[in-house]
């Protein structure tokens, strides 16, 4: 079944101005793996994410993207505590095409020319940036980080509805040892003390990637 996977980071005595810094940070580690580094859209959300957009931007993708910092500076014109400043980016994966049948015969050598398969493709998704004022829904941060990152759905880092034969195993490792250089270098360069990865079930992306590897080898 699959879910929602989040990365949130928490950083120590963070004040509200430093935050853009912080915002920054994050989205620099993008394009050095795997993703843009241009900003595709700003949102600013005050109190609550019941409450409507004080600041709603879409730049565009690729070059028509915002330079991060410009991206951060025109939505951090509104800073009060009780604000959300949410900034979208793009990052690549490698996706099965659906309908794809890997029951079918393999290709000859498919493990090592596992991406010249053409059922699969590198495919662009936007990733969701967001820093939170220390007030904004009554001090989410203290659960969702002063930055949670929303990568949407964890199907392919599991491909939990397909069946996990060398070709996918493969994409599937790609795309977890990404997720994982992406994490890192996030938490090194932005200075954060404390990292979580998880998902909207509360299930550990480790601990079901395990379970997932292992049913496929036996």
């Amino acid at each position: 079944m699959a879910d929602t996977l989040y990365l949130s980071l928490w950083f120590p005595n963070l004040r509200l101005a430093a935050l853009g810094d912080k915002i920054a940070a994050v989205l620099g580690e993008f394009g050095a793996h795997g993703g843009g580094s241009r900003v595709y859209a700003a949102t600013v959300c005050p109190v609550n994410w019941s409450e409507p957009p004080v600041f709603q931007r879409v730049y565009g993708r690729g070059e028509r993207g915002a330079d991060p910092r410009e991206a951060i500076a025109e939505a951090m014109e509104l800073l009060h505590d009780d604000y959300a400043y949410e900034f979208q980016v793009e990052w690549s994966l490698w996706e099965l095409e659906p309908g794809a049948d890997l029951t079918a015969i393999e290709r000859d050598g498919a493990v090592g020319d596992a991406v010249l398969d053409p059922r699969w493709a590198r495919e662009t998704r936007l990733v969701r940036v967001t820093g939170f004022g220390p007030l904004f829904d009554e001090g989410a941060y203290e659960q969702e980080g002063h930055i949670r990152i929303d990568f949407g759905s964890d199907q392919a880092f599991l491909l939990e509805d397909t069946e996990l034969n060398p070709v996918a195993a493969r994409h599937v490792e790609e795309n977890v040892r990404q997720l994982v250089a992406l994490a890192g270098a996030i938490e090194k360069n932005s200075g954060a003390t404390a990292r979580l990865l998880w998902s909207e079930l509360g299930e550990s992306l480790a601990q079901r990637l395990a379970a997932r590897l292992g049913a496929a080898a036996n």
